[in-house]
């Protein structure tokens, strides 16, 4: 992995050529909470779905994430912050412009990233987040409190069981999450998300209690698109065929 500084913070990322031939459309990809860029992208085979289809492929470990540095101040983990590490790698790699796909927190930050720099985003691709961008936020409080038990056994919620054991199998350093998920809480208005005016892909899966709904959220954005990822829940629907496919055709006909 290549390293850079953002604002003081070490993030990790990597930075991959297409293996097909080079259309000049890069594109961002942003993982969700306790993932890292390997778990969510190239495990899953997107980087090389990407590569493969003609695309610059870049991907960052966001803070207290994965080879990322890690904090442990909720105030550090800011939706607007994590977007600005976004932002910042794309200075670093020169790049003027580029499609962002986030998955679930990583959507969260890509929507963040579309309403402050708007010229910089060609299109914002939004998995794993339907409606709870702007009514809620997604994940519960107490996934903070399941990273902060002493121990898996201690819990018996079965969403707080589900990322424990997810944050255990990354390796993640649990203090940092606890942290991440108290402070990267903030939603966006519905004026806010309307006044969106690239292309956007809302993706969800149909299974999904977590995200809150897709087309809801589509509705609000003119233009957007919702995509239904038949019989997915939130941990299934990152990789499925359909959510590829949905991604591809996306992205041959947007402008």
């Amino acid at each position: 992995m290549q390293h850079f500084t953002s604002n003081g913070v070490d993030i990790a990322y990597i930075d991959l050529a297409p293996t097909g031939d080079d259309r000049g459309e890069p594109i961002v990809l942003v993982h969700g909470f306790a993932s890292n860029h390997a778990v969510n992208w190239v495990n899953t085979m997107w980087t090389k779905t990407l590569a493969h289809a003609g695309r610059r492929v870049i991907a960052l470990d966001n803070r207290g994430h994965g080879k990322s540095a890690k904090l442990y101040e909720p105030q550090a983990y800011g939706s607007q912050v994590m977007a600005g590490d976004v932002l910042a790698l794309m200075d670093h790699l020169g790049l003027a412009r580029a499609d962002v796909m986030g998955y679930s927190m990583g959507a969260r930050i890509t929507a963040h990233l579309a309403l402050m720099a708007p010229g910089r985003v060609r299109a914002a691709l939004l998995g794993g987040l339907g409606i709870h961008l702007v009514e809620g936020v997604g994940l519960p409080l107490g996934i903070a409190d399941a990273m902060e038990a002493p121990s898996l056994d201690a819990l018996s919620d079965p969403m707080q069981r589900m990322f424990r054991a997810f944050a255990e199998q990354t390796g993640s350093d649990l203090a940092a999450l606890a942290a991440c998920i108290r402070g990267s809480r903030q939603t966006l208005s519905r004026e806010e998300v309307a006044s969106l005016s690239m292309p956007v892909l809302v993706s969800v899966g149909t299974k999904d209690d977590v995200a809150g709904s897709g087309p809801a959220l589509a509705a609000l954005i003119p233009g957007a698109r919702a995509l239904d990822i038949p019989g997915r829940d939130h941990n299934l629907a990152v990789g499925d065929k359909v959510h590829k496919a949905g991604v591809l055709a996306f992205l041959e006909e947007r402008p």
